[in-house]
């Protein structure tokens, strides 16, 4: 068993926010019981993610998507009145790191998400250096831009929207997970022949086309399911927590 305080300071030891400019807050967002003894982790702090935590008996739950973002009105009303209202009538702690999450260069979601997909980083790029660059951990390139999307959506178990690029092979692979779309211009800047996260946005095909980068869109959710439950656990052994990733399934 471990107490509420020493958990946050394993988490911000781990991830370090103070580094980042981030959309709301990290941390603590919502205050429970002192003591914890069992920890859920999480990609997102959704209703279903809560009363499945309830029923596992958790005392904190920790996220990548919480409940606070910029350019929330403040009002507790509807989905987030009902959240809160399990949060805090089962007095669970809520801890949630966005960017610091995807940032952590093993534990974070792009990290973990490259290993999943069997590629090796070897640079970063974009704005906070949160975009990876990187080639395929065996050494050997994809033939062409349809290669490296049955191989994506094989490791994912779900499809891919591709946007192919030039014709050719695929040896510099570029990644962030989630809703980083804006990171594509970056990433063809840096010299990938491909790009993979999360959703696509209309100007992103065009760009693919015009610049010969492939673009492949994967699922916000199915790209950021990694570092949740990889940092949690971490720090489950580090205070000798009990630790489960509970799934929420998520079409997008």
């Amino acid at each position: 068993m471990t107490d509420r305080i020493q958990l946050l300071t394993a988490f911000d030891d781990l991830l370090q926010p103070e580094r980042f400019r981030d959309y709301g807050p990290n941390g603590l967002q919502v205050e429970g019981k002192i003591g914890v003894r069992k920890l859920v982790s999480g990609v997102t702090a959704s209703r279903a993610l809560i009363e499945a935590a309830i029923e596992a008996r958790a005392d904190a739950i920790f996220v990548h998507h919480g409940l606070f973002w910029r350019g929330h009105d403040g009002r507790v009303t509807g989905w987030l009145k009902e959240r809160l209202r399990l949060l805090l009538a089962y007095d669970i702690n809520l801890f949630a790191y966005h960017l610091p999450l995807d940032a952590h260069p093993e534990l974070g979601n792009n990290a973990c998400f490259g290993s999943h997909l069997g590629l090796r980083g070897l640079s970063r790029f974009g704005e906070q250096d949160l975009g990876w660059l990187g080639e395929p951990s065996g050494g050997a390139p994809f033939q062409d831009a349809g290669a490296l999307a049955r191989h994506v959506e094989q490791a994912l178990g779900r499809p891919a929207t591709l946007v192919s690029g030039a014709a050719g092979v695929i040896r510099r692979i570029a990644w962030c997970t989630g809703g980083a779309q804006a990171y594509f211009e970056a990433a063809i800047a840096a010299g990938a022949d491909a790009y993979i996260t999360g959703e696509i946005s209309e100007p992103q095909a065009h760009y693919a086309r015009e610049c010969g980068v492939a673009y492949l869109a994967c699922g916000h959710h199915a790209t950021e399911r990694y570092g949740a439950p990889a940092v949690a656990a971490h720090v489950a052994v580090q205070l000798g927590l009990d630790h489960e990733f509970i799934e929420i399934d998520n079409p997008a």
